[in-house]
C-alpha cells in the first residue's frame, strides 16, 4: 500500500495499490463481509416508500428502490459484472550499488500488485479498459516520492507487464489476457489500456458528475485486495473535492462505500431517476489515511474527452504557467523589476532571478553554503534571442566555488555539461514564473477566501515543481564538483554577469574555451 504524505494539511491520502500477497485471506473476507452486508441492507430498503418517486429529488436515486425492474433482471444475470476485470501489474527493477571490491553490482527486484479496471469500448476487434493510472504505471525511478514495496529508492524501472487475470491467486496465465497502455493521464490519475480480443464491456451509459447531489446510493465494482470480485454500496458525502495532492490536479467526489486495496480503478454507479438504470459517473482511485470510510472518486465529467479521444485532454490550470514562451518570459521580467524579493526554490536550494538592462535574465543557483558564503553555484545568462514565440537562449555560464566564479563562455561546455544546464535553466525559469505568480496571490490573499485558497494552491505547485527537480540538483553538484574553480585558476565576480558583453569585432572569431574573454581571443582571417 502506497501511502502519499501530505506536508501541509492535515489530512492525507492514500493511493490503493495492492501488495503481492495477503496474509489472513479469510479473515479479511469475514471482517469485509461484516461491513458490507448492513450498507448492502441500508440501501435496499432505506427509504419507507415504494417506486423509485420516493426516492429520487435530482438526476440519481437516494436509493437503490429507484432500479427499473429491467436493471434488476439484468443485474441478476451471471454475465452482469463480467465487465469488470482484475488487472496484475509486475515491473522489475534494476538496483545499483558498490561490492566491497568497489565493483558497481547490479541487482534486480521484481514487483507486483492488483487492481482493478473495466472495458468500455469495443473497436476494430479490440477492447478498451479505462482504469487508474498508478494500476497502469510504475514509477520510472523509486524515491522517497515515488515508493515501490520491497524496492529500495534509486533503483530504475527496466521492464513491466499489464494483463488481466481471475485474481492475485491466478497462477495459471496461459488463459490470462495482455493489456496495452494507450494513454495515462497522471494529474487526472486516469489511464486507458487496450486488448487485442473483444470482452464484455460496460452495459450502462456513462452520466454526469456534476449532476450528483449529498445522499445519492453508489455502487463500486472491482476487486478488493485483488482476491475476489465483489460489490460495495454508500453515498455519496460531498460532491466536490479538488484534489490537488502531489501530482494529481484534478476533480472528485467523497463517498462513503467501504473499498480496499485492490479496488483502484473500480467504476462507480450511480441509479438515474428518468431511466431507472445505473450510469457510470466515477472511477475509485483514493481513501483517506486512519481508517476511516471515506474514499475519493475521480469524478467522471473530466474524463470523457479521453475515453473517446484516447488523448490527454488538453488542461491549463490558471495558477500554471502553459509554456515557456514569449508571453511567459515577458511576465517574468516585467514582475521582476523593482523585485525586492527575486527568490525562489530549485531542488533543495536557493535560486534568485534579476533582469539584466539589455533584456537578459541572469539566474543564480545559491551553493549549500548560502547564506554563510554568497558566491552562487551556478550563473547563467539567459539571452533574449532565439525564435520568434520561444523563451530564450542559453548564453554564458559562471561556475562557482570558494575561491570565486569561473567563466564559461557560450557553447565552451562539453556534451553532457550543456544538455544539464540546459534542463537546469528550463527548470528555473518555470519556478520563477511560479514564485511571481504566488507573490502576486499573496498580496490579494485578504480579499477572500477564493484567493487565499489559490495561494495555497500555488504554493503547493511550486513546491511540487521544486521536488521533482531533485534529480537535476543532484546532476548539477556533480557538475559543479568537476568545474569550479580550482587552486591557481583566474576568477571572476558576479559583476560580470551583469555587464552585457561587447560585440566581437568584424572579421573576428571568438575563442570557446574555460576562462577565454574575447579581449584574449586570436583573431581568424577567413580564407578567401
Amino acid at each position: 500500500m502506497e501511502r502519499q504524505e501530505l506536508d501541509d494539511r492535515a489530512r492525507r491520502r492514500v493511493t490503493w495499490m495492492k501488495r503481492g500477497a495477503v496474509a489472513g485471506l479469510a479473515l479479511a473476507f469475514v471482517g469485509l463481509t461484516a461491513i458490507v452486508a448492513p450498507r448492502v441492507q441500508a440501501g435496499a430498503g432505506g427509504g419507507s416508500g415504494s417506486g423509485k418517486g420516493a426516492y429520487c429529488s435530482g438526476a440519481y436515486a437516494d436509493d437503490f428502490a429507484a432500479l427499473s425492474p429491467t436493471a434488476r433482471e439484468a443485474e441478476q444475470k451471471p454475465q452482469s459484472q463480467s465487465w469488470v476485470y482484475a488487472i496484475r501489474t509486475t515491473a522489475t527493477y534494476e538496483c545499483l550499488s558498490y561490492a566491497g571490491d568497489g565493483n558497481v553490482r547490479r541487482v534486480r527486484r521484481k514487483a507486483l500488485a492488483h487492481g482493478t479496471g473495466f472495458g468500455y469500448r469495443q473497436q476494430n476487434g479490440e477492447t478498451f479498459i479505462l482504469t487508474n493510472q498508478h494500476v497502469a504505471e510504475w514509477p520510472a525511478v523509486t524515491d522517497d516520492d515515488h515508493k515501490v514495496e520491497d524496492v529500495p529508492p534509486g533503483c530504475k524501472r527496466v521492464s513491466d507487464g499489464l494483463k488481466i487475470v481471475e485474481s492475485e491467486r491466478d497462477s495459471y496465465d496461459r488463459d490470462d489476457i495482455p493489456l496495452q497502455r494507450v494513454v495515462a493521464d497522471r494529474s487526472m490519475d486516469m489511464a486507458v489500456l487496450k486488448a487485442h480480443a473483444l470482452l464484455p464491456i460496460l452495459p450502462w451509459k456513462v452520466g454526469r458528475s456534476a449532476d450528483l447531489k449529498e445522499r445519492n446510493v453508489v455502487d463500486v465494482r472491482g476487486f478488493p485486495l485483488g482476491a475476489f470480485k465483489a460489490t460495495n454500496v454508500g453515498k455519496v458525502v460531498s460532491t466536490y473535492d479538488h484534489d490537488d495532492e502531489k501530482e494529481w490536479d484534478h476533480v472528485d467526489f467523497v463517498v462513503d462505500a467501504q473499498l480496499s486495496p485492490g479496488n483502484s480503478g473500480s467504476p462507480v454507479l450511480a441509479v438515474s431517476c428518468r431511466t431507472g438504470e445505473f450510469e457510470l459517473v466515477g472511477v475509485y482511485h483514493a481513501g483517506y489515511a486512519g481508517n476511516t470510510p471515506l474514499n475519493v472518486v475521480v469524478a467522471i465529467d473530466q474524463v470523457r474527452d479521453m475515453m473517446s479521444t484516447l488523448k490527454r485532454s488538453p488542461r491549463r490550470d490558471h495558477g500554471e504557467m502553459a509554456s515557456l514562451d514569449r508571453k511567459a518570459r515577458t511576465r517574468l521580467v516585467s514582475g521582476l523589476e523593482g523585485a525586492v524579493d527575486p527568490f525562489f526554490p530549485f531542488g533543495g536550494a536557493v535560486a534568485v532571478a534579476r533582469p539584466r538592462g539589455d533584456g537578459a535574465l541572469i539566474f543564480e543557483v545559491m551553493s549549500p553554503a548560502f547564506p554563510f558564503r554568497s558566491t552562487p553555484a551556478l550563473v547563467i545568462e539567459d539571452l533574449p534571442h532565439g525564435p520568434e514565440e520561444g523563451y530564450g537562449e542559453l548564453g554564458r555560464v559562471w561556475i562557482g566555488g570558494k575561491f570565486g566564479l569561473k567563466p564559461y563562455p557560450k557553447g565552451s561546455l562539453d556534451a553532457d555539461g550543456q544538455t544539464l544546464v540546459e534542463r537546469v535553466l528550463d527548470g528555473l525559469r518555470t519556478n520563477a514564473g511560479l514564485a511571481l505568480e504566488l507573490r502576486t496571490a499573496q498580496e490579494q490573499a485578504a480579499r477572500d477566501r477564493e484567493h487565499y485558497e489559490h495561494m495555497g494552491k500555488l504554493e503547493r505547485q511550486l513546491r511540487r515543481s521544486a521536488a521533482a527537480q531533485n534529480d537535476l540538483a543532484n546532476g548539477l553538484a556533480d557538475l559543479v564538483d568537476r568545474s569550479s574553480p580550482k587552486v591557481g585558476e583566474s576568477t571572476v565576480g558576479l559583476v560580470e554577469a551583469f555587464t552585457p558583453p561587447a560585440p566581437p569585432p568584424p572579421g573576428r572569431n571568438v575563442a570557446q574555451g574555460p576562462g577565454t574573454t574575447e579581449s584574449s581571443a586570436q583573431s581568424s582571417t577567413p580564407a578567401r
